[in-house]
């Protein structure tokens, strides 16, 4: 199956999502590169960063598997309210704890669990909309 969707069919919150996935990624990327040049942080730091790196590429690639699914399936807001999900979890932990311990800002510390929660939530909501028969989507 090939899938030919021009850039300007694709429904907004499928762009929002692949785009938020892409530059998700990107910084992610960057973000360990900068570690592997040395940055002076404590052990403790350095695994936590590593971890919420690892978690931040693992939803960019979830985003992107499920604007594919909505580009193929058509929308369904179960998908959606997943997809929103996994942007505000990967902000609530990943980028909070990157912020965290490269730039000092501790005001969305308390943010960190909330973004975990929002992540298996939108995992729960995905697989619901994937699984449930397409007249009720």
């Amino acid at each position: 199956m090939i899938l030919e969707t021009p850039t300007s069919t694709m429904p907004p919150s499928l762009r929002l999502f692949f785009g938020f996935a892409c530059i998700s990624g990107l910084l992610s990327v960057a973000v360990s590169a900068s570690l592997a040049h040395g940055l002076n942080l404590t052990p403790y730091d350095l695994q936590a960063l590593a971890w919420a790196l690892d978690l931040q590429r693992f939803h960019a690639l979830a985003l992107i598997g499920l604007t594919l699914m909505g580009l193929v399936r058509g929308g369904n807001w179960l998908r959606t309210l997943a997809g929103l999900l996994f942007v505000v979890g990967t902000v609530l932990f990943s980028v909070n704890i990157e912020l965290r311990i490269l730039h000092g800002l501790e005001a969305l510390r308390p943010a960190a669990p909330w973004g975990g929660s929002a992540w298996m939530l939108a995992w729960l909501l995905w697989a619901v909309a994937e699984l449930r028969p397409r007249t009720q989507n």
